[in-house]
């Protein structure tokens, strides 16, 4: 079954940290652009970062630079996002998101919440 699984969301503290992985099942991730999004309560889905398929551009929310990291590993075919300093504002649903010229995939979402 052709899908995308994000373990790793889970509850942390102000200014903890917390890595997001994104595996792909049944395809390969290496001609796909990968984004990040998320989406809060009442909130549009936003995109939070973004990779290119070889890596070599990356894109960030003005709200997550600095911050958040995204990084892929195509021969795990798997992409992650690290994330630092969280905020209270970092709470919401994230979802992995792949995207070609021709076809498109989405995870199931994993919830991140950073309270006290």
């Amino acid at each position: 079954q052709v899908q995308l699984v994000e373990p790793g969301g889970g509850l942390v503290q102000p200014g903890g940290s917390l890595t997001l992985s994104c595996a792909a099942s049944a395809f390969t991730l290496d001609y796909y652009a990968i984004g990040w999004f998320r989406q809060a309560p009442g909130k549009e889905r936003e995109l939070v970062a973004a990779i290119s398929p070889t890596s070599r551009s990356t894109n960030y929310a003005d709200s997550v630079k600095g911050r958040f990291t995204i990084s892929r590993d195509n021969a795990k075919n798997a992409v992650y996002l690290q994330m630092n300093s969280l905020k209270s504002e970092d709470t919401a649903v994230y979802y992995c998101h792949a995207w070609s010229v021709s076809r498109n995939y989405w995870g199931q979402g994993t919830q991140v919440t950073v309270s006290s």
